[in-house]
């Protein structure tokens, strides 16, 4: 069951969260990384050049970004205190160092509305970004634009039941959506790992029947149904990331939205979704 923690309040518009988006995360979309390679996830690329260009027109004064990579618990939502969260993909063959400053006036907000709520959250101090967080950070912050430093909260899911992510992404759309700056939220999130033969973490012919029925939800905005989809199907799918994006449709789920754009598409054995969310 859906906890409606927060009905829309009469009379009163809040449209802080003004850009919102679902990213892959493979380090190979990055062109120097990806190198000849690029060719193969070019529709990916693409659109995430899109989101870029959609996200650095907001003008956001700080990324809030859902990641699988960060610090998970299996019982809690985390979130990272640390006062400037940085990293680079250096290991993977990219020099781009990151550095932003956490909105930690921001997480305050968040962890005491969580706390009341009775959800369980925890702060960790992770100096150092997860790829699920850079590679997106790549195509959104542009080394051009040196005079846009947008904060950054970065935040991970549990392994609790997504209603959980649901009803947590609803207290985070309360905070985002009343903040006196503007927000963008992010989520980070590859679909199945085993969609075909040669995928990373094996062959599942579950595995393309989990992303067609996510994307076709995502397509109808089926919240229900997204939320309803079979454990089995979804462990079976070995995705990463369908938490991410429950978080962010319990954000906005107040709101009026719709899916501006989408791509698709599964050439390396794992579902690359890139969504631009309208907000409107």
């Amino acid at each position: 069951m859906i906890r409606n923690f927060y009905p829309p309040r009469a009379g009163v518009e809040i449209f802080m969260i003004r850009f919102s988006a679902i990213t892959p995360h493979p380090t190979v979309i990055i062109p120097s990384i990806g190198k000849s390679n690029l060719n193969l996830v070019r529709k990916t690329a693409n659109a995430m050049k899109q989101i870029g260009e959609k996200f650095r027109a907001v003008k956001a004064d700080t990324i809030v970004l859902i990641s699988p990579h960060g610090p998970v618990q299996y019982d809690k939502f985390m979130i990272n205190y640390s006062p400037t969260p940085r990293g680079d993909l250096g290991s993977f063959g990219d020099q781009r160092r990151f550095v932003f400053e956490n909105n930690r006036e921001l997480v305050d907000e968040i962890m005491k509305l969580a706390r009341e709520s009775r959800l369980p959250v925890g702060l960790v101090r992770e100096l150092e970004l997860d790829r699920g967080a850079l590679v997106p950070l790549h195509y959104l912050v542009s080394e051009k634009d040196t005079a846009y430093n947008p904060k950054l909260v970065h935040m991970s899911f549990s392994m609790l039941p997504l209603e959980y992510h649901f009803n947590f992404g609803r207290v985070l759309g309360k905070v985002l959506q009343e903040s006196p700056k503007v927000i963008s939220l992010i989520a980070s999130s590859d679909l199945s790992h085993r969609v075909s033969p040669g995928s990373p973490a094996g062959y599942s012919p579950q595995g393309r029947i989990f992303d067609k029925k996510l994307v076709d939800f995502l397509k109808r905005k089926n919240i229900k149904g997204i939320l309803e989809i079979e454990p089995e199907l979804i462990e079976e799918a070995g995705e990463c990331g369908l938490r991410s994006i429950v978080m962010m449709l319990g954000a906005i789920s107040n709101l009026r939205w719709d899916i501006r754009a989408m791509s698709y598409e599964a050439p390396l054995g794992v579902g690359y979704l890139a969504a631009n969310i309208n907000i409107k």
